[in-house]
């Protein structure tokens, strides 16, 4: 009996080492507002953070539709993303879409586009969430990540992330996220403009 007393006792040490040095921030289950709260708490640690944003969820595939070239197309409860690149085809982006009570449907257009653009929470969320900083500057640390499409004159925007798990979640405030390479790609193929059709 004496071997499997040590084998049980080797085993139970290998589980307590490994609950003890799994991150406690894989180990949370993101709440609604999370990430919003979160503004510049990762200053310092962006560049882990930005570790976990590389690849990419683009696909070219089939896409019979009216639109025109350069389109851009949004269903939220799919959760993608998709820019008419030429007759019946498009790109597909997975994408990260607003929580409930924060979705929207409608057409608007690129207004503006930006790199690595700083963050300036609107007076609503802060109301909603006092925590948050009044700015976070662009780079790793910006919940803008990477590239910015602003969508007409409205607060929406598409854009990248720090937080890769946050793409294909609804937990944002009506903004649509996505991957860092993800925004940069469509960043590169979108012209100021560029109609946008959001459908739920």
């Amino acid at each position: 009996m004496k071997p499997v007393r040590a084998g049980w006792a080797l085993g139970m040490a290998v589980v307590v080492l490994v609950l003890v040095t799994v991150p406690a921030v894989a180990a949370q289950k993101p709440q609604p507002g999370f990430f919003e709260a979160l503004g510049s708490a990762f200053e310092g640690i962006g560049t882990d953070f930005q570790r976990l944003t590389r690849g990419t969820t683009s696909r070219e595939v089939d896409y019979p539709s009216k639109y025109r070239k350069g389109t851009i197309v949004i269903r939220t409860r799919e959760r993608t993303l998709h820019l008419v690149t030429a007759r019946g085809r498009a790109i597909r982006y997975t994408v990260g879409v607003g929580r409930l009570g924060y979705t929207w449907k409608g057409v608007s257009y690129i207004s503006r586009k930006a790199k690595w653009p700083a963050w300036t929470p609107p007076p609503e969320m802060r109301r909603r969430i006092p925590s948050l900083p009044r700015r976070v500057k662009g780079g790793p640390d910006s919940p803008l990540g990477a590239r910015a499409l602003y969508l007409g004159s409205t607060l929406y925007r598409i854009h990248g992330t720090p937080w890769s798990f946050s793409v294909g979640a609804a937990d944002s405030s009506g903004c649509i996220r996505m991957l860092n390479e993800d925004v940069i790609d469509l960043y590169n193929r979108t012209r100021i403009g560029a109609k946008v059709y959001v459908y739920q």
